[in-house]
Parts: structure tokens; sequence; C-alpha cells
């Protein structure tokens, strides 16, 4: 079975966090959490997410549905 490859890039000037899943053309849209964006292509299908205000999150963990 292949395995899937993830890319992850922290820009710390930005303060976020964005995985992808599926370099696929797609647009973030907003979650129940402030800090994360999930990005979806056209048919809606997830292919990432961002977190923001990554160093706001020291304290406590966030969950979010995606």
């Amino acid at each position: 079975m292949a395995k899937r490859r993830v890319k992850i890039w922290y820009d710390q000037e930005g303060d976020f966090l964005e995985v992808i899943f599926d370099e696929s053309a797609g647009h973030f849209r907003e979650t129940s959490s402030e800090h994360v964006m999930e990005k979806v292509d056209a048919d809606g299908n997830i292919v990432g997410f961002s977190v923001l205000k990554v160093s706001a999150l020291k304290d406590a963990p966030i969950e979010v549905a995606l």
C-alpha cells in the first residue's frame, strides 16, 4: 500500500502552520475555531488545513472537526 505524503509548513513571521494532504487546487474556508481554516477542493473534499496564531495555543490545545 502506497503511503500518502503530507506537506507541513510553518511561517514564523505570519505565526501560522499549514498542512496540505493533496496539492490540488482549492480554497480556505472557516471552521468552528477562529484559529483553524480548512482547505477544500472544488468538490468540497478537505485537502489541508491551516492554524492561525499558533503561538497563542501554547497554553491549551484546540479541537476542531474537519
